[in-house]
């Protein structure tokens, strides 16, 4: 079933791009389009005062209005309906001074085509709508602290009048401070947070493959979207599982508030128990603020919990306690903390084989495993490797202001006869690092060297990714981390790297080294 219309108004002065975008904006399936021509500034402002529309593509250069002053007139009258700006040159100044000036995006008319001009659409509507909702919410909270403190001027007036009365005013105004105090904490740490997020939010906005282990996930991601339930992703390091944890937040009923992340292999031990639960004042040494916790700021959202193997035994019975009744203590206060939060969580290992060990909670995993989701790993959907690659390097084109028309043929044979260990990962690296050295219009793509070598590449899966992590190691002289480093060209994080090698027994020696 599609969603509403949207109404478009394309102000363009050129019968040929009119005609082209029509036939883009016809070619969409998922969402319908209802479009507006006019091919004068002065026309499409007049009827801007007497219609409203969802989104605006803007030609810079019209017969009564060129350059930037286009975009500060249309945004002056309608500050409140996105821009998009179209310009038939790449030029990076002029792009950002467009955004500057009130404009969305910004897109060169010749490298356009169906899918890009949609998502850009999209893309801009809902980033309007995500910025008018953290306005509204501002001025929401502010008004709320405004009538608080009116009330707690009126309770002060009360003081001056009866002892008594003075004793519990002071009460409630101390309350009353407290919970402003926590309202404001809150707002600023969500906005951080937000500020930190929002580029990865949008730089995957949508997940890229048709292979037939891809569209078994995206039926599993509709069926438990719309629910409360949780979920365990379970698939190797750099398929994509938090996208996918993304994905099941914005089909739920809890996709206004902002989804938080957590690693919790990247999480020093010392410190994990205070990021995820929060801590008081003095808790322990350094704690020298008071901090709320990632559980306290999910509150009515999602939390999503990468890596949740690493979570240390002695965390995870406080873990099963906020799934089983929402309640969780601060470090270093006995007051008990309610949320309404909707966990989902992810993984590299194979967690019931963990629990046989005793690394992991029986009763834990089972709360977790309510719906698991299982991602093929990059080697399992070789179909989908080319279009991935045609993604990243549209991705990168806008960034670096390159233009890629081809792949050489022998380029796609190589992707496709690499095993991937760093999955998707490891692959966006590889497009990136071609990216940046091509010249041309030819993109020549070199898998990692690793992967060329001639040795037996026999045994368990187990033994294989082994043998490929000594063989990156040797590659890189057993630098882990950093530029060039063995973390780097497997196309994963340092720290599930290290993780990788203590499970697997990796340590530098003469044989290895």
């Amino acid at each position: 079933m599609k969603d509403n219309p949207i109404s478009i108004l394309l102000v363009e002065d050129n019968p040929r791009d009119v005609a082209l975008f029509r036939e883009m904006l016809g070619e969409a399936n998922t969402v319908q389009f209802e479009l507006t021509h006019c091919n004068m500034l002065s026309s499409a402002l007049t009827l801007l005062r007497k219609e409203s529309f969802g989104i605006i593509l803007l030609d810079l250069s019209l017969p009564d209005s060129k350059g930037l002053d286009t975009v500060v007139r249309t945004h002056a009258a309608v500050p409140n309906v996105p821009i998009v700006v179209m310009s038939g040159f790449g030029d990076e100044e002029l792009a950002v001074r467009a955004l500057h000036e009130g404009a969305q995006d910004y897109l060169v008319k010749g490298q356009v085509d169906s899918n890009l001009l949609i998502r850009t659409i999209r893309y801009a509507i809902e980033r309007k709508q995500a910025e008018d909702a953290l306005r509204k919410a501002h001025d929401k909270l502010e008004l709320r602290v405004q009538e608080r403190t009116a009330e707690l001027m009126s309770a002060n007036q009360q003081l001056l009048w009866e002892i008594e009365e003075r004793r519990k005013a002071e009460e409630s105004l101390r309350e009353a401070l407290k919970e402003v105090k926590q309202l404001k904490n809150k707002l600023r740490e969500e906005n951080l947070y937000l500020r930190e997020e929002i580029n990865l939010i949008h730089s995957h906005k949508d997940i890229v493959g048709n292979s037939e282990g891809i569209r078994t996930v995206l039926k599993q991601i509709e069926q438990v979207g719309p629910t409360d339930s949780t979920v365990l992703i379970q698939g190797e390091t750099g398929t994509g599982k938090e996208l996918l944890s993304h994905a099941i937040h914005n089909l739920s009923a809890r996709k206004g508030r902002l989804m938080i992340k957590v690693n919790c292999a990247a999480l020093p031990p010392t410190l994990i128990e205070s990021e995820l639960f929060g801590r008081e004042k003095g808790a322990f040494t350094g704690a020298l603020s008071k901090q709320l916790g990632r559980f306290e700021l999910a509150d009515a959202s999602t939390i999503f919990l990468d890596e949740i193997d690493a979570l240390p035994l002695e965390l995870q019975a406080k873990l099963l306690r906020v799934l089983e009744s929402g309640e969780f203590e601060r470090l270093g206060s006995p007051r008990t903390v309610k949320v309404d939060i909707r966990i989902i969580s992810a993984t590299n290992r194979d967690l019931a084989k963990l629990v046989s060990e005793g690394g992991f909670r029986e009763d834990l995993y089972y709360r977790l495993n309510v719906f698991q989701i299982t991602v093929p790993p990059l080697r399992e959907r070789r179909e989908d490797i080319l279009p991935l690659v045609w993604s990243f390097v549209q991705e990168f084109s806008k960034r670096m202001g390159k233009r890629i028309e081809s792949i050489p043929q022998k380029g796609v044979e190589a992707l496709q006869a690499y095993p991937w260990p760093g999955n998707v990962r490891e692959l966006r690296n590889v497009t990136e690092r071609a990216m940046i050295i091509t010249t041309g219009p030819v993109l020549h793509l070199d898998v990692p060297k690793i992967a060329q070598s001639g040795a037996d590449q026999s045994g368990t899966l187990e033994e294989v990714e082994k043998r490929h992590i000594i063989e990156a190691l040797n590659t890189t002289g057993w630098q882990v981390s950093g530029k060039d480093g063995a973390a780097e060209v497997l196309g994963l994080n340092p720290k599930t790297l290290e993780s990788r090698m203590k499970r697997l027994g990796i340590e530098r020696n003469k044989k290895n080294a």
